[in-house]
């Protein structure tokens, strides 16, 4: 099992993932990362609602208000031109690190 601790700079591109595929809301997107992973990690809540609130920010992906389920609209999400970008980026990224990181793991 991998420790949240060294995910924590992945979170945002796990959700860009996702996202490449179609648009989504937050269990939906939650639940596609743990089935990617073969349950290996689970995304809090709270974890995923930061890093979707950054990527926002960023003009990584859109939000909007989805259709009514009983309670609240669920807001859906949405990945940009940009975002796409920030996607391919990230894991040019993440090869770097793990080439790096290689060198030192016997």
């Amino acid at each position: 099992m991998v420790s949240s601790e060294v995910l924590r700079g992945c979170t945002e591109l796990m959700i860009l993932r996702v996202l490449l595929d179609s648009d989504s809301y937050g269990y939906e997107i939650s639940k596609s990362i743990t089935e990617l992973s073969n349950s290996d990690f689970v995304m809090k809540e709270t974890t995923l609602y930061s890093a979707s609130k950054r990527l926002e920010k960023g003009g990584y992906v859109t939000s909007y208000p989805g259709t009514r389920t009983g309670g609240k609209p669920r807001t859906y999400l949405h990945i940009t031109t940009e975002g796409r970008t920030y996607y391919h980026d990230k894991c040019s990224e993440w090869n770097d690190t793990k080439t790096l990181v290689d060198q030192f793991i016997r």
